[in-house]
């Protein structure tokens, strides 16, 4: 298994679909630019991108070839559904409140 472009892969994936949604929707919920309850999703969201980060630094440090690949595999999991939560729950609460 080609673990060399997965490691890129997964610290790329973390970097942009896992902090810059975070930053930006905590940045529209502080100045008050979406409406409130968009906050709530930030609870889940946050654990979520912060346990792919922890992820992705023990599959990038493990020694296991197999292990590291499988933790880069969940940790781009993991940003995964923090996106949906995050930008999809963004856009529901948005489109239903009006």
């Amino acid at each position: 298994m080609a673990l060399g472009p997965l490691r890129w892969y997964a610290v790329l994936a973390a970097l942009i679909f896992g902090i810059v949604p975070v930053v930006l929707v905590s940045m529209l919920v502080a100045r008050g630019n979406t409406p409130s309850q968009v906050g709530f999703l930030l609870i889940g969201g946050i654990p979520l991108v912060i346990a792919a980060i922890v992820n992705v630094v023990r599959g990038l440090t493990g020694s296991d070839p197999e292990l590291a690949a499988r933790r880069l595999n969940l940790s781009m999991a993991l940003v995964a559904g923090a996106d949906v939560l995050l930008l999809g729950g963004n856009a529901l609460i948005r489109m239903s409140t009006g």
